[in-house]
């Protein structure tokens, strides 16, 4: 457990939980801790599901600019695909992955949002990739992630004007994908993950594979990775379990057990 980010687990649900009073600045450290609990959430097998959590206040307010304010371009050389890397391993963990934001998300608060398969957003939240009026980029994945959420216009938009987007626009342009009131924004992205944790663990994150990788992937690629990816679940206890509960009670009954 790191000084600023945790890992708690309860049930098959695993919330990695930012605490870095008051804006949970995402400095160097924090970054180092993000990416520890996203390795020891992809490693346990009792967890089959993650929330990415800020706290009742916020998510993460972006980068810590009195951290990078004095760094040379050497210095952000080295830093620049650090934090690229502990944004990756969020993206990779092979499980639903499920931001709840409160209060800001920007700049690499939305960034690491968006490293997350869904998002739970607070009706009163604002994201948004304000780097533009730093005189500088999205340098953890904005330009890339964003354009693929909401379409190359859309992330232009955004990016160039660095303005901040309220959860209704969010939620039409496809960067929240449930809005619900702050009190309710944890509870429902656990609710969400639950529900994940108690389907087929192996084929879920195929299925994330798939889509995630296959999408880089010409036609042609894409099918031949899902061809794979596919044949290889027949070698699966929960494949067998849910195909034998299938024929003898019907669609959805099947009780998985994650191998």
């Amino acid at each position: 457990m790191g000084e600023f980010v945790r890992f708690e687990v309860e049930g098959a649900v695993g919330t990695i939980r930012l605490d870095r009073p008051k804006m949970n600045a995402l400095d160097a450290q924090m970054q180092e801790e993000i990416r520890a609990c996203a390795l020891e959430a992809s490693a346990r097998t009792d967890v089959r599901a993650v929330v990415l959590y800020g706290g009742e206040r916020v998510f993460a307010a972006g980068a810590d600019i009195k951290e990078m304010k004095d760094m040379s371009y050497v210095d952000m050389l080295t830093r620049a695909g650090a934090l690229q890397d502990c944004f990756a391993t969020v993206a990779r963990i092979p499980k639903p992955v499920i931001a709840a934001i409160t209060g800001f998300a920007l700049g690499g608060g939305c960034e690491l949002s968006m490293c997350a398969d869904f998002r739970v957003v607070a009706d009163n939240a604002k994201l948004g990739q304000p780097e533009i009026l730093l005189g500088i980029i999205p340098g953890a994945g904005g330009t890339q992630r964003l354009t693929r959420l909401v379409g190359r216009s859309k992330a232009k938009d955004l990016i160039y004007s660095g303005r901040f987007v309220g959860a209704a626009e969010a939620l039409a342009i496809g960067l929240a994908d449930v809005v619900v009131p702050a009190e309710q924004v944890y509870p429902t992205a656990v609710e969400m993950a639950s529900a994940y944790a108690e389907g087929p663990a192996v084929a879920l994150a195929m299925a994330k594979k798939a889509i995630d990788e296959g999408s880089e992937m010409d036609l042609d690629a894409g099918l031949r990775l899902e061809s794979t990816l596919f044949a290889g679940l027949f070698a699966t206890e929960d494949r067998a379990l849910g195909m034998a509960s299938f024929v003898e009670n019907g669609p959805g009954k099947a009780r998985f057990v994650g191998r």
